[in-house]
């Protein structure tokens, strides 16, 4: 390692997200109707849990004005977490390491520190010691498909689907909007173990969008756990949510039609990360995601370039609104 190299701070996963919300009972009921187990509620933050062991995924936080309020990783160690409180850099504004619970009284507790992102000054958080949860039962039917040569189910015997949520497994990743691609890539790339799967460049050589999944040497990790693009303003695009299977997030999606919210963009079939998405605004006008059966990558898989007019976003599914890519 050279002699200025930072030794990176080493995430594990994307733990949970928080929002702040001027009108948090819509935010609470939307969050509901998309597959989410209100956990706990305390003074003015509302959290939900999916069916797996992470003891929340999603804070809603009644405010005065609506706004993104960060998304948390998982570190390795107790010392990760105290690099990242002192060596940061000054314009990170890392906090002190704080205790989550006494702090925001969050289920699993655990020890935390918020930074901002230095260029466009975003909320960062970092934890460790998150107690996990017992993981819950979400009734899945047991699927076996028929296809025309070989036929999985047993003669006599049906598929039967429940009309309901989607039910939500785990955080899978978000995206942000930067105002300076380069300097925040190059931020996230020094000082944590997030590695480009995609980097998509225009006709001058220039890269403007990375999907970043992290380096966790011979383990699979999702194709992607954060994203970065090229923009004006600064904001998050989405988050995104892992659901069983396309059964799951086909009933879920009629789930939110039949409840009057407003699709944003799907049902379809990623190409870079392959998921099958779905995506959704929420009454505030975030985007939310559901997606089943993305790529699973390790270290042996190199980063992939692509040049922008060859970075299809979808390869099935309806075209790409123009709310999307706002």
């Amino acid at each position: 390692m050279a002699a200025d190299e930072f030794p990176k701070i080493k995430l594990v996963r994307i733990a949970h997200v928080f929002y702040k919300h001027k009108d948090p009972k819509a935010a609470i009921q939307f969050l509901r109707d998309f597959g989410f187990s209100q956990e706990k509620e305390v003074g003015n933050r509302t959290y939900f849990r999916g069916y797996g062991t992470a003891p929340f995924l999603v804070c809603v936080e009644a405010a005065d004005e609506t706004a993104w309020g960060g998304a948390c990783f998982e570190v390795e160690t107790a010392e990760d977490l105290e690099r990242a409180a002192t060596q940061l850099p000054a314009a990170a504004k890392a906090t002190p390491v704080y205790d989550l619970a006494e702090a925001i009284g969050a289920p699993g507790g655990g020890r935390a520190v918020t930074f901002y992102d230095p260029v466009d000054g975003f909320p960062f958080h970092l934890v460790h010691g998150q107690q996990k949860v017992e993981a819950r039962d979400p009734r899945f039917p047991v699927v076996q498909v028929n296809f025309p040569v070989a036929k999985n189910r047993a003669v006599n015997k049906f598929q039967r689907f429940e009309k309901r949520p989607a039910p939500v497994h785990k955080l899978g990743h978000f995206g942000m909007c930067v105002t300076n691609f380069a300097a925040s890539y190059a931020f996230y790339r020094k000082h944590f173990n997030f590695f480009p799967s995609e980097l998509v460049h225009d006709e001058a050589g220039v890269d403007h969008t990375v999907f970043f999944r992290l380096d966790r040497g011979s383990e699979q990790v999702d194709h992607h756990i954060f994203f970065l693009y090229q923009g004006p303003e600064w904001h998050v695009h989405h988050t995104s949510y892992e659901t069983h299977d396309f059964d799951t997030q086909v009933l879920g999606h009629d789930w939110l039609r039949d409840k009057g919210y407003e699709n944003c963009w799907g049902v379809g079939r990623h190409v870079m990360g392959s998921q099958i998405f779905d995506y959704w605004f929420d009454p505030a006008k975030f985007i939310l995601e559901h997606y089943v059966d993305g790529d699973l990558l390790d270290m042996s898989e190199p980063t992939h370039h692509t040049m922008e007019k060859d970075a299809h976003l979808h390869v099935w599914g309806p075209e790409v609104p123009p709310t999307f890519l706002v």
